[in-house]
Order: C-alpha cells, then structure tokens, then sequence
C-alpha cells in the first residue's frame, strides 16, 4: 500500500515552506492566527521572536525551549526540539502533521497517578487480614 501524501489545506509541504509566514497565517484557526501575529509584530527583545530566529539559524540542532505557547510553522518540520513540562525538558520531533498546533500540547505538564492497594496496617479493616499469606 502507498503512503498517503500530506497535505495541510490542500498545500503539500514544499509549497507551505515556500510560503511566506503571513500566508501561512491566514490558513490557521483565529487562536493560532493571532498568536503568530503577535510574535511577527514583536520586539527583537520578545522571547518568540528570539525562539523563530534560533531556529532559523541553526536547523539541525536541538532547541531547549520554555516557550509552550509557539505555534508550530512549516519551517519546524524536521527539527528536535525540548520543550519544558514544568518540571523538565521533553524531546519532541516536531512533524508535517503538528502544524498549526502549539508546541505545548505534544508535552504534558500533569501525569496520571495510580495508586496500588493499601498496606497492612493501613486502616482499620486490615488488622483482621492474616500476616501469613
């Protein structure tokens, strides 16, 4: 079986990387959009701005980032990335199929506790249970 081409809008991904970032822009939902507005109209102090020419710079070396709240550009696709969760940094690859999404929800900042059964001597009900099992 083939694989199936990607396409994000009907663009392939070559047509999306020669595009140029204000035209990407008007394909994403309006979140996404103004958020990638923000970053264009930043200040060349703004962490975004500082995040987008990094990457630029240095295509195939691993990002550290804070930044959860960047909106991943066709010009990501490909690069390793660590993204903080609060705690640590999570390596991600950024792929075709994670555009227009933000980089903070491919790594989560709460993980699911699971407890095990209580322990002897635990509660009340146990100092009936037999030691010897």
């Amino acid at each position: 079986m083939a694989k199936k081409e990607f396409l994000f809008h009907g663009k392939k991904l070559e047509e999306l990387k020669a595009m140029s970032i204000e035209d990407f822009t008007k394909m994403l939902p309006s979140r996404q959009r103004r958020s990638v507005k923000r970053m264009l109209a930043a200040k060349d102090s703004d962490e975004r701005l500082k995040l987008h020419k990094k990457m630029t710079k240095q295509p195939g070396k691993k990002i550290r980032t804070h930044r959860r709240d960047f909106v991943i550009i066709p010009e990501m696709v490909g690069t390793m990335m660590s993204i903080h969760n609060g705690k640590e940094f999570k390596d991600i690859l950024i792929t075709e199929k994670m555009l227009g999404h933000f980089l903070g929800e491919y790594v989560g900042t709460r993980t699911f506790q699971q407890h095990s059964a209580p322990g002897i001597g635990a509660s009340r009900s146990t100092k009936f249970v037999s030691v010897r099992v």
